[in-house]
């Protein structure tokens, strides 16, 4: 029987949510995705990996609690090289998993040695999130104790709000290195995101696709664009974003 969630773990799905989209950095975004995964599952290390395999490159982000860059220098690359399961099996499979059930002999791998010396972990579960211009991101979460059914029932509900606000930062952090201005007054970091997108010439559609949300919200959020700045249609809202220095 598959695990039950709890209405705790709706919560702090929520709570995830609402955290990430209160922070107009997306850096530090990042790093309340990264905090309240490793509170939500009682968790000493969370890493999100951008993975090229083909080309043997990647970046990664990670947090064990606080903010990680030494461990993690080169993380990706060294993956690649040991031909880390994970890589393999997020090249075909969606599921979170533990990592002891796709790599045998788990504690006598290198991989279990690291982890143990790097984050005090000795148990790893992997999040496959996306598949994406040739490259592929996963999360990998590690602990102190074994992650049971309800771990990976909780992952496998939150694995699509994690993709979703992955999408949303890489936007946000897109965006800004473009140099687009960043929006101010009553606006939220979603709705800067969708204004920014549509002053690109995105329609509905495509700013669904690039978010990773439905269009009936994206035609929310442009809904609450237009109250906040007094308009009513797209023409008039960028023409009073470009006035008002909202987007470039």
């Amino acid at each position: 029987m598959a695990a039950q969630l709890r209405t705790r773990d709706y919560g702090q799905m929520l709570d995830l949510v609402v955290a990430v989209l209160e922070n107009e950095d997306a850096g530090a975004a990042w790093h309340v995705m990264a905090r309240q995964l490793l509170d939500s599952l009682g968790c000493d290390s969370a890493t999100f990996s951008h993975v090229r395999v083909a080309e043997g490159t990647g970046t990664v982000v990670g947090w064990a609690p606080e903010p990680l860059s030494r461990v993690v220098d080169g993380l990706v690359q060294r993956r690649i090289q040991q031909r880390h399961p994970l890589l393999d099996y997020a090249l075909t499979e969606t599921e979170p998993v533990n990592i002891a059930d796709i790599c045998d002999g788990w504690r006598n791998t290198s991989w279990y040695r690291e982890a143990r010396r790097d984050f005090g972990a000795n148990q790893q579960v992997g999040v496959p999130l996306a598949h994406r211009n040739g490259g592929m991101c996963v999360a990998l979460l590690g602990r102190r104790g074994d992650f049971m059914s309800h771990d990976l029932a909780f992952l496998r509900r939150l694995q699509p709000v994690i993709q979703t606000m992955g999408n949303h930062l890489a936007e946000m952090q897109r965006l800004r290195s473009a140099g687009a201005p960043v929006a101010i007054g009553d606006l939220t970091p979603r709705e800067t995101t969708v204004l920014g997108l549509l002053a690109e010439g995105l329609t509905t559609a495509a700013i669904a696709r690039r978010l990773a949300i439905s269009p009936h919200t994206v035609n929310r959020h442009l809904e609450r664009i237009y109250r906040k700045l007094g308009t009513n249609n797209r023409v008039s809202t960028l023409a009073v974003a470009r006035a008002e220095g909202l987007v470039a």
